[in-house]
């Protein structure tokens, strides 16, 4: 079907046109925006329809073609994708206008490459071969890798380098475990491999490797070491895409090879290793956060903890008994993380583009002058502690359900600590947001206004992310269909 080539080709088309034509770059990031969300919508339409595509792009099938390969797992990561990524370019047409203080060249570097990264996830999501998801992977870290440096600063330069040590690192180990397994199988196709997969030291290798490289770019504890300052330090739509969108490919791929091509193996004690390192992750990153002094960082580092929720359910995923609940768990808290921290991300952003600092201890009474900024924030908070009724809440409610029925009680336990402690590096923010100095009812000074674009967007994935807990009778079922493909 030919439809699962447009995710891809949509956004690679407008990448080209942004840099041949960076004049419309506007007129295109609101056209090409409402493309890439038609082509999506169209496919997942199909496969809603007719169940999972296969396409053999130029009509030669493999293995010694290219296949497309579409099924409910990578059709919710490109719905999700749609999702934040119309709300980071609504926000970024505005943020990146050059009278609003950016770098002159600032706006035409953007557009090319956040439409390249987009076209990247896609390609992630569709393809159904291993060596096209390293390019797919590698055109997202480089891309990504771009966006950092946009803030043109000496520390996001440094920081900007150290990401793209770590991204080619990682690229190299998933492409040296892609290697290994076309030597011992002769196919790339994922199909293919799943059929052919035994279980033996040189696939076990090849796992082992790949998972570095993946875990590596996924920034899961103790290599989530170049995170903080990446996300820190980039430009707010960057941060918020880096958050919410790249971190989930190397997720995907995860999911992808170790309950899929790699099923044949004995794979407890890895799910095990990769949830004691998800635990540590998830209290230290909140530690972490809870010290943190700018807004921005305190942001970057509850990522490191939330992360960390996400490997806690792959014991789950392991086990038959306990597999549909880590299913569901681990997408719902996959898609609950991306709406809440992109829109962390962009309110925070939205705070220091107008206010000149995202210091916590200079951001008291900001709340009479940005109330959507805040309430977006908070909003998103709520969901990232995981109160209900927000999308986190349901995914930690299923994660808590598997590891319960597992027999877990170590599992819930590093749930509730780190709710806790999410609980005060959200709260830490909010009580200096309401905090008020001068006169009584005196407004905070504002540099810049920030306009209706940057509050908004914000505003409104915090309110998908919480939307997500009243629609979980709605949303349970799909995810649990999408995640049968794990």
């Amino acid at each position: 079907m030919a439809a699962a080539i447009w995710p891809v080709v949509v956004p690679l088309a407008l990448a080209l046109a942004a840099f041949l034509w960076p004049r419309g770059t506007r007129l295109l990031a609101g056209i090409g925006s409402a493309a890439v969300v038609a082509a999506v919508a169209a496919l997942a339409a199909r496969v809603a329809a007719g169940g999972p595509l296969r396409y053999a792009v130029g009509g030669w099938p493999a293995p010694a073609g290219i296949t497309l390969a579409v099924d409910g797992l990578g059709t919710v990561f490109l719905a999700v994708t749609a999702l934040v990524g119309v709300a980071l370019t609504v926000y970024a047409m505005r943020y990146f206008r050059p009278e609003a203080g950016a770098p002159a060249s600032a706006e035409g570097s953007f557009w090319p490459l956040w439409w390249g990264l987009w076209a990247g996830l896609n390609g992630l999501f569709v393809t159904g071969d291993a060596f096209n998801a390293y390019v797919a992977l590698e055109i997202v870290g480089l891309t990504a890798v771009a966006l950092v440096a946009l803030a043109r600063q000496a520390d996001a330069v440094r920081a900007a380098l150290r990401y793209l040590l770590v991204s080619l690192v990682g690229s190299l180990l998933f492409l040296l475990g892609v290697a290994l397994l076309y030597g011992r199988f002769g196919v790339l196709d994922l199909g293919l491999l799943a059929g052919l997969m035994v279980a033996g030291p040189l696939p076990a290798v090849a796992l082992a490797v790949m998972t570095a490289g993946l875990v590596l770019k996924t920034a899961l504890f103790p290599l989530h070491f170049w995170l903080p300052p990446a996300h820190g330090q980039a430009p707010a739509p960057v941060s918020a895409a880096l958050s919410a969108l790249v971190i989930k490919a190397g997720l995907y791929l995860l999911l992808r090879f170790w309950f899929g091509v790699f099923e044949p193996l004995d794979r407890v004690a890895g799910t095990w290793l990769l949830a004691g390192l998800g635990a540590v992750a998830v209290v230290w990153g909140s530690f972490q956060a809870l010290a943190a002094e700018r807004l921005k960082l305190l942001v970057a580092y509850s990522t490191v903890a939330q992360v960390g929720y996400l490997f806690l359910a792959f014991p789950l995923l392991a086990d038959p008994a306990t597999a549909v609940l880590g299913r569901e768990a681990v997408l719902y808290l996959a898609l609950a993380h991306a709406l809440a921290k992109a829109a962390a991300f962009m309110a925070a952003g939205t705070l220091l583009w107008a206010v000149g600092t995202d210091r916590i201890d200079d951001l008291h009474n900001v709340l009479p002058s940005f109330p959507l900024t805040t309430a977006a924030f908070a909003l998103a908070g709520v969901s990232l502690i995981g109160l209900p009724p927000t999308g986190g809440f349901v995914g930690k409610w299923m994660l808590l359900e598997g590891m319960i029925a597992a027999g877990s009680w170590a599992g819930p336990a590093v749930v509730a600590v780190g709710t806790f402690l999410a609980a005060g590096y959200v709260f830490r923010v909010l009580v200096q947001a309401f905090r008020a100095e001068g006169e009584p009812g005196e407004l905070r000074p504002v540099h810049r206004r920030p306009g209706p674009a940057l509050e908004w967007s914000a505003l409104a994935l915090a309110l998908a992310a919480l939307g997500m807990g009243f629609l979980a009778p709605v949303l349970e079922p799909v995810l649990g269909a999408a995640g049968a493909a794990i």
